[in-house]
């Protein structure tokens, strides 16, 4: 399996996380990556491969030009309206309460497009993020012509990132720009298993009334984890997608027993819903240890969900999600990898 990874991830820098009332170093920061690249490394797990240039054509697929028009100028509105610190929304459209017009003044555009408020966007954000987008499309390339499997290393991560709204680290929803790549280049249908411990309310945001992708999300019950209001398990899909989104939340103190069960059932729905493609938004912050997180999966748990991932038998690409700045990010990342692999 060939990994897809850019140094250039570290140009998402920022200094600043809205947390528990404080103003604290983020969580999301560029030594996560390190940590996994440096696994990949020391245990010779397949080459590591630089991404291509896509242009703007494949996220403009998911996203709003509107709003990827503000990722690009945020950075530069904010200090143009001679703010000092990092941008951080300080309003959003509230229920019953809004226009539905993004403001002209940076201050609230921002909250407009936010929807969580500690995601702070800072110098390189856009960048890093754009090429996060390539990196998760350089992968789905490589499954639309006939590689088994790919990693897609992306930082900042994406499954939080709706149509036209960031938050949760996400900016550009990369595991949804690369089931559209797929799409638009031959699959008919595309499955995408989310195992990070939050809910991947973006990309149930964009396809939830889609039967061209189902969505199995596993992750912390949304009445006690971020990000709290989309999860649910009767959230089924609407219209064309109803029966095509499945979710899939335990409570607190969760362990791998538990875990694996509903891992099982999902596959089960993956498996007979036939896709052409699977897309894995791989998210290990479900381990015991991750700071921002209350599952109880240990290190080698991981090698086996790969393992059953893998007995799907479906071109797969694994596109890096959360997990945070603990050590075992990386063994847990390749753990999974290398379980999939056999």
């Amino acid at each position: 399996m060939k990994t897809i990874y850019s140094k250039e991830h570290i140009l998402r820098d920022s200094k600043t996380e809205l947390f528990g009332g404080e103003l604290v170093p983020p969580f999301e920061c560029p030594v996560r990556v390190e940590f996994v690249i440096d696994e990949i490394t020391k245990r010779h797990f397949g080459e590591i491969i630089l991404p291509k240039r896509f242009g703007k054509e494949p996220l403009l697929r998911i996203h709003s030009e509107g709003y990827l028009d503000f990722l690009e100028n945020c950075w530069i509105d904010w200090k143009g309206a001679g703010y000092l610190g990092e941008a951080i929304a300080t309003t959003s459209p509230s229920k019953r309460l809004t226009r539905n017009v993004p403001p002209r003044e940076i201050d609230g555009r921002i909250g407009y497009y936010c929807l969580a408020s500690e995601t702070s966007i800072s110098k390189g954000t856009w960048e890093a993020s754009y090429l996060a987008a390539d990196v998760a499309l350089t992968g789905a390339e490589r499954i639309n012509k006939g590689s088994a499997s790919a990693f897609s290393l992306c930082r900042p991560p994406g499954h939080h990132a709706a149509a036209d709204m960031f938050g949760g680290y996400c900016f550009v929803n990369n595991a949804a720009v690369s089931a559209q790549f797929l799409l638009d280049n031959g699959a008919k249908k595309v499955a995408i298993l989310d195992v990070d411990f939050h809910h991947g309310n973006g990309t149930q945001s964009i396809f939830y009334d889609r039967d061209d992708v189902m969505f199995c999300s596993l992750h912390g019950d949304p009445m006690d984890a971020f990000p709290y209001f989309l999860g649910g398990n009767d959230e089924l899909g609407e219209g064309k997608g109803l029966g095509y989104n499945f979710n899939y939340s335990m409570p607190p103190k969760t362990s791998y027993t538990v875990w694996s069960q509903a891992l099982d059932i999902a596959l089960l729905k993956i498996k007979d819903y036939q896709a052409d493609a699977l897309i894995v938004s791989l998210g290990v912050d479900t381990y015991e240890n991750d700071p921002i997180s209350f599952f109880r999966l240990q290190c080698d748990d991981f090698s086996d969900y790969g393992q059953r991932i893998a007995k799907l038998g479906l071109p797969t690409l694994f596109v890096m999600e959360g997990g945070y700045a603990v050590e075992e990010i990386g063994i847990n990342v390749v753990n999974v990898l290398q379980g999939f692999e056999g």
